[in-house]
């Protein structure tokens, strides 16, 4: 199985097949989609100019999709190392005990569905790496009540979401699933009680 960079190399390759370029593009998103594949594959299609279901896109125009998700997976993987080294050292220092957001990291490793968008047309407009460094922000700093990638203050509990966790506060403006340890308890109660309302 190709990995990403072999993958990359293939979008970029002038001498590969139109199809097998557009095809390798899809599955980076195997290996890296902070949206979710479906969400982040609309969302690179928006932002480099060509239809999801373009069949023959501008070249130039597939590149620079692969560009915007190198650049987000760059940042997602030196979160991870610092992470990873994080752990490390609290494992050393006798911590073994991992916190919430250690619990929310196994489920996001490798970056798929770090800010998972359920709706795939309901997704951040800005670039990846920047709702990615947004998100990262979040998870260094005391929790807030607005979400970390927009700053939207909507947000309501959704149940069944296609992904782990399959529940929890989704902002309905950006559309993510916010993680819940970056809310307040009192901002995770209105998202419930947001809920609650929306179902009465």
């Amino acid at each position: 199985m190709a990995g990403f960079r072999s993958l990359a190399r293939q979008v970029r390759d002038p001498r590969c097949d139109l199809a097998l370029r557009r095809y390798s593009l899809r599955k980076c998103l195997e290996k890296f989609a902070p949206y979710g594949h479906r969400a982040t594959w609309d969302h690179l299609c928006s932002r480099a100019g060509f239809g999801p279901e373009d069949r023959s896109p501008d070249p130039a125009r597939l590149v620079a999709a692969l560009e915007e998700l190198e650049e987000a997976r760059s940042v997602w993987l030196t979160y991870e190392a610092e992470f990873t080294e994080r752990r490390r050292k609290e494992k050393h220092d006798g911590l073994r005990r991992p916190g919430s957001v250690d619990d929310w990291h196994r489920l996001t490793w490798g970056g798929f569905g770090v800010a998972w968008c359920d709706d795939p047309r309901v997704h951040p407009h800005e670039p990846l790496a920047e709702v990615l460094r947004r998100l990262i922000a979040a998870l260094e700093r005391e929790p807030g009540s607005s979400c970390p990638v927009c700053a939207g203050e909507r947000l309501t509990w959704r149940y069944d979401l296609a992904h782990e966790p399959s529940s929890g506060p989704v902002c309905t403006d950006c559309g993510i699933l916010v993680p819940s340890h970056v809310l307040t308890p009192g901002a995770l109660a209105r998202t419930r009680r947001a809920r609650l309302l929306v179902s009465a």
